[in-house]
């Protein structure tokens, strides 16, 4: 039989990590399809991405197989090392014969009980039909939401190209009330379209969050930049200030500092952990732009006896 070197069919150096393996898998994957792909022997090439992702993921597969080393090539004549079926501890009673067929002569060789397998080459390929189907690809997309829409919750429309289908899918996405960046939407069925009648994979959409023009977020809190004029801070005021529900009216205490902090607990985002809503507090100075102004400042300074640097 032929030597089958995984790492080169998966396209990946021999240290690759697992991560690094999954991705490559899943390129190739859709690449290969036999739904979608329109290169020569798709099916078979398919087939062996399968076959050494099984063995690479699997670090005991994965370990078994490195030990073979790098002295076959692929399409080389192979045969397992004298004593490896006991050596490395698979059992051909670890596979049935139609989970078997679904494998290359190779695999079956070294991780079905060894040579001569359970049945033959010409009886594994007559059962080659009867392996269980194969389940559709999960997809991952993102969707970019705004802070009102997962203020209230909303439905949004979704369209995407799936492997295996000529024109783009539309759905219709339920954004959960509450929902925070980075989390993920399941909807089970909707990814890719299984080959020879398997089920087909899910979709998941991770949650982004679009740029607001006034709020910035931490997790589940709010934080917006709230100017106050000289006045409001020293004397005290009461102040309109936005929130994703609404206007509220919003209590400045006398004697306000710049960079001091305004909490409207439960007004940030309705997550699991109800979020709040903090007022960053800025005392903005008008412009001396008018002779009267300027003079207005000039009487202040000689007015207050205040001086901020006291102390350095």
């Amino acid at each position: 039989m032929e030597y089958k070197d995984y790492y080169k069919i998966l396209d990946v150096e021999r240290g690759a990590s697992l991560e690094e393996i999954k991705k490559s898998y899943r390129r190739l994957a859709r690449k290969y399809h036999p739904d979608v792909s329109k290169e020569k022997n798709t099916e078979e090439k398919f087939k062996d991405v399968g076959e050494a992702y099984d063995v690479l993921q699997d670090p005991k597969k994965r370990e078994a197989y490195d030990r073979l080393g790098n002295q076959w090539k692929a399409g080389e004549q192979f045969t397992p090392p004298p004593g490896w079926q006991f050596e490395n501890g698979f059992s051909g009673a670890n596979f049935s014969e139609g989970e078997a067929s679904a494998f290359s002569d190779f695999f079956a060789s070294l991780f079905g009980g060894g040579v001569p397998f359970e049945f033959s080459s010409r009886r594994a390929h007559t059962h080659q039909r009867q392996r269980p189907p194969m389940r559709g690809q999960d997809i991952h997309t993102k969707l970019t939401v705004t802070l009102e829409d997962v203020f209230q919750g909303a439905t949004k429309e979704l369209s995407l190209a799936l492997p295996g289908q000529v024109s783009p899918k539309t759905l219709r996405v339920k954004i959960p009330k509450g929902i925070l960046e980075g989390q993920q939407i399941r909807l089970a069925g909707q990814g890719a379209s299984a080959y020879q009648g398997g089920q087909a994979g899910d979709l998941f959409i991770e949650v982004t969050y679009a740029p607001h023009s006034l709020f910035n977020i931490e997790k589940s809190d709010i934080y917006l930049k709230t100017p106050i004029t000289p006045w409001e801070a020293a004397l005290g005021a009461s102040i309109s200030v936005p929130t994703l529900g609404g206007q509220v009216e919003v209590k400045i205490p006398a004697g306000t500092q710049s960079g001091q902090k305004l909490r409207l607990k439960g007004r940030g985002i309705p997550s699991k952990t109800l979020g709040d809503q903090y007022l960053l507090l800025e005392i903005m100075t008008p412009p001396a732009n008018t002779e009267e102004i300027k003079q207005f400042y000039k009487t202040m300074e000689t007015t207050l006896p205040f001086d901020p640097r006291k102390g350095w």
